[in-house]
């Protein structure tokens, strides 16, 4: 699973409904405010146009409100990720940078402005860019989970394994329930060869949270590191109870579930070797051809004593004569 897909539109809802909450109409611009908690009920209900216009207004109340800035950058950005094929999509990712930009220009030790401009870079796999970000961020305010999570994902984005590892801890020991934090350290165990850390970690993700894409990770785990089969396909049927429609679960199943019967199939019954055939040197066939041989001898002597006795008898006669 990529990085952009944990960064979903979910995720930018849940930063607007943050920031939603933390905004406060500046002195003397009650206007202002109203307007910045109307919008971030519509970007709630995603209805983005409409937010948009709700945190301009609030703008043009009172230009120096950085949480106006800050929702209505992540409005565009909300639109951007909806829009990322689209020839406007370009547009509402620089109309969102530039809203981060103005935020962290008014309000400079405001960590909001650094987190959300770090989420966007790390969308974008600007994982340099991200990190300077997010870094500032947690130096402004170290107890701002949000912050040291996302820089747990640039992280990853850059292969820094202990580095991440280090920052989903700090997570964890801030707030011991959040789910994902232990998922993508579950992760990060895995790509370090760690697999009963990463099975610890995708256990207790699964214990506060039940997600059938963890389901699949857990799963994979088990099938492609530790040839634990029977697990694997536990995670796999699991995974698939709730999205029945998971295609790729669906053939690392079929795949597990292929490696287990071939693991536990009886081994193959032992060929019986051939009976070996006699070769040409038998003692029976050597002595029949001694046999043989003496019997050639034999008849080659008496042969040739014949021809000799009738040659002698010729002679003979001849002299009588």
């Amino acid at each position: 699973m990529t990085i952009s897909k944990f960064l979903s539109t979910a995720a930018i809802i849940f930063s607007l409904t943050i920031l939603g909450a933390e905004a406060k109409p500046p002195a003397g611009s009650s206007e202002a405010g109203g307007h910045v908690n109307k919008g971030v009920e519509l970007a709630q209900q995603r209805k983005y146009d409409e937010a948009i216009k709700e945190f301009t207004t609030a703008i043009e109340a009172n230009p120096k409100n950085a949480k106006a800035y800050l929702n209505r950058g992540t409005a565009y950005r909300a639109m951007w990720a909806q829009e990322l094929t689209s020839p406007s999509a370009a547009q509402r990712y620089d109309a969102a940078m530039a809203d981060f930009a103005k935020a962290i220009e008014i309000a400079p030790k405001d960590e909001m402005g650094y987190i959300e401009r770090g989420q966007t870079f790390v969308m974008q796999k600007q994982y340099s860019e991200a990190l300077a970000d997010l870094s500032k961020a947690a130096e402004l305010k170290p107890d701002n989970t949000m912050g040291i999570r996302l820089r747990g994902f640039a992280e990853i984005g850059m292969g820094d394994w202990d580095k991440a590892a280090a920052d989903f801890t700090a997570v964890l020991q801030k707030d011991p329930n959040d789910a994902q934090a232990y998922e993508r350290r579950g992760f990060v165990f895995r790509s370090q060869k760690k697999y009963n850390e990463a099975i610890a970690d995708y256990d207790k993700s699964l214990e506060i949270k039940p997600d059938p894409d963890v389901y699949a990770k857990r799963g994979y785990t088990y099938v492609t590191y530790l040839q634990n089969y029977e697990k694997g396909i536990a995670d796999y049927q699991q995974t698939l109870r709730i999205n029945p429609n998971d295609y790729d679960t669906q053939q690392r199943l079929q795949y597990a579930q292929s490696a287990l019967a071939a693991k536990n199939a009886p081994p193959p019954a032992p060929t019986p070797a051939p009976t070996p055939q006699p070769g040409l040197f038998t003692p029976l066939n050597i002595g029949i051809g001694l046999v043989v041989l003496l019997v050639v001898i034999g008849i080659i002597f008496v042969v040739t004593r014949r021809r000799g006795g009738g040659e002698d008898e010729a002679e003979s006669s001849g002299r009588i004569r």
